[in-house]
């Protein structure tokens, strides 16, 4: 029962990363160690698995499918999202959001390090497969956002990109969301208020790319898992250009008649969020909080990754020596 406690708030530790813009869900599936049995749980939805579940075999189709640690996993998950969405839209109004920000900033920092040592051989090649993910991550950073819109097709389009990012680490599936425009109107509006006519089409992208991306992720980390972990710890890094914590939004504009220059609003009248201005702090109190909590969410993850490898020093099995010295 406690394992499945322990794997419930794993996951919605993962839904709780996926709300926020800039931070990854699978980063933290990578972190708390599940990430690759959760990627080869998803890929066993199969033809296998059809065939199980249409011959009533459903002892045989949870175990091909892994099916109880994904429903405790994906259960946490689901709660997550639901029950953060609205304690985020909070938080977020909150000095700009800087707080939360600044606590997710360092959190992500030093994964950077336990991702890292997870790979076997640094290799030039795959120091070179960690440059190019840094690069493809904090690009993403800097690319104009679409605006918003609530197209059916659109939809099932933003949710199948949506899926695939938050099931890599290092890529935010959220802030994906941003650059398609649609991560108010998902996110905070649809989440908050049950709205069926966005989340159904959102779902059904996202259960393809779940399917199609998973297939494609375990057969990767089968066959290349070094050079797969490598590109990974890249997109991790990468990602810090997305949650740097000091950062102003500049709102996209759009000119009408007579050179009247208007700003662009979705669909609930809120401003377009079209790029974001980083900059340097002043060294005032705000600030030093802000530094507080992104030293917490080091040692937030430093501390689960001991206690981590903690257990694992105590599952292992003891030497023959050690066992005939007890006796």
């Amino acid at each position: 029962m406690l394992k499945h406690f322990i794997l419930f708030l794993k996951g919605f530790s993962m839904g709780l990363a996926n709300v926020v813009p800039g931070v990854s869900g699978g980063t933290i599936a990578l972190l708390a160690g599940i990430f690759e049995r959760f990627v080869h749980a998803l890929k066993s939805f199969d033809i296998e698995a059809l065939r199980l579940l249409c011959k009533f075999k459903f002892k045989e189709f949870a175990e091909h499918t892994d099916l109880l640690f994904l429903t405790v996993l994906l259960s946490g998950e689901v709660i997550s999202i639901f029950t953060a969405a609205k304690l985020l839209s909070y938080l977020f109004t909150i000095n700009n959001g800087i707080y939360v920000w600044a606590f997710f900033f360092g959190l992500i920092l030093v994964s950077v390090y336990f991702v890292g040592k997870t790979v076997k051989k640094f290799t030039v090649f795959n120091l070179i497969l960690m440059l190019v993910g840094a690069a493809l991550a904090y690009g993403m950073s800097v690319i104009t956002p679409a605006t918003e819109s609530d197209n059916p097709f659109y939809l099932i389009f933003c949710g199948a990109i949506a899926i695939c990012d938050m099931l890599l680490p290092g890529i935010s599936g959220s802030y994906t969301l941003i650059l398609l425009g649609n991560y108010k109107l998902v996110v905070i509006d649809a989440i908050s208020h049950i709205d069926l006519k966005i989340l159904v089409p959102f779902g059904v992208g996202a259960a393809i790319g779940f399917l199609a991306f998973s297939r494609f992720l375990s057969w990767l980390m089968k066959n290349y898992g070094d050079q797969t972990t490598a590109t990974l710890t890249g997109f991790v890094f990468g990602s810090l250009g997305f949650i740097w914590p000091w950062k102003n939004p500049q709102y996209a504009t759009e000119i009408i008649g007579d050179g009247i220059v208007n700003e662009v609003r979705d669909s609930h009248g809120q401003p377009v969020v079209e790029h974001w201005d980083k900059y340097l702090p002043e060294l005032d109190s705000d600030t030093f909080i802000a530094i507080a909590l992104m030293l917490l969410g080091i040692l937030t993850l430093a501390v689960i990754e001991k206690l981590a490898n903690r257990k694992k020093d105590n599952e292992k099995p003891k030497p023959v020596s050690d066992i005939t010295n007890e006796i």
